[in-house]
């Protein structure tokens, strides 16, 4: 009656798709033993007793699962429901949560763009969109989120000024200039931030994402690699960190305009 799908884990997050198909009526007691998560509901509707407390989930709600709660879950409709559950790691949740590795409690409001976001987010996800991507998408819509809970504890830490700000922007673009592998959370732990507010203060500062600049980064080396020779693309995606050399021409194209197979001749 109810199946998991993971669809992605990596980076202290996983995202994974869980249905249940259970019938109308109440459930049974349990124990949730799993990391801390934010499940957003995409179809049905359910009753979740957490500890004592009762809430109706539906489509426009989030709901946080915090390791060794009491739940039991009751469905007023037959049908059952779908959910996008989004664990982490207690470190990235204290990331998020202003030093806090606990999540806080209950129901929490997913307007109508944080609904789509969440389901572009799995999406991107299932296709196999780059993974540094999707994290980072899966980062940000966590924090946007707990936002409703309480927008201070979630802003803590952020750099109050423009001059703070762009030394944040500059110290990843440094990092990744270095090593275009530092995943989002090791280049904030590195910055000494979190890494919400290292996703967003670099895309307002560099007009992209952190993601979108490490693979910008990746297409420069596959060009300097073309110009010195190197006419085995397989291999050059494989060493540069591109998923297959699929994505390493399709983001070269995305830079240049012409994929690699064209620039060879005209570069070497």
């Amino acid at each position: 009656m109810l199946s998991f799908d993971d669809i992605l884990q990596r980076d202290g997050i996983a995202i994974s798709d869980v249905v249940c198909r259970h019938e109308h009526g109440p459930g049974e007691c349990s124990e949730y033993g799993g990391p801390p998560a934010i499940v957003f509901v995409r179809r049905g509707c359910f009753v979740r007793r957490a500890d004592g407390d009762q809430e109706l989930l539906d489509p426009t709600l989030a709901c946080t699962m915090i390791p060794g709660q009491e739940l039991r879950y009751d469905h007023p409709h037959p049908g059952g429901d779908d959910c996008t559950y989004v664990t982490m790691t207690p470190e990235l949740v204290a990331a998020l949560w202003g030093g806090a590795p606990r999540l806080p409690a209950g129901t929490l409001p997913t307007p109508g763009a944080v609904d789509l976001e969440h389901r572009l987010l799995l999406a991107a996800a299932r296709r196999g969109d780059d993974p540094d991507g999707v994290v980072e998408r899966a980062i940000t819509l966590s924090a946007r989120v707990l936002e409703a809970a309480d927008p201070h504890r979630v802003a803590s830490g952020a750099p109050a000024t423009s001059a703070a700000r762009r030394r944040l922007a500059d110290g990843a673009r440094e990092a990744l200039a270095a090593d275009t592998n530092r995943s989002l959370p090791e280049l904030a732990a590195d910055l000494d931030t979190s890494p919400h507010h290292l996703s967003r203060v670099f895309s307002a500062a560099a007009g992209h994402t952190i993601s979108r600049h490490r693979m910008r980064l990746r297409a420069r080396v596959a060009l300097e690699r073309l110009a010195g020779g190197d006419d085995n693309l397989a291999r050059l995606a494989a060493d540069l960190g591109f998923a297959d050399q699929s994505h390493l021409c399709r983001v070269v194209r995305d830079e240049t305009g012409e994929t690699p197979g064209a620039l060879r001749s005209r570069l070497a």
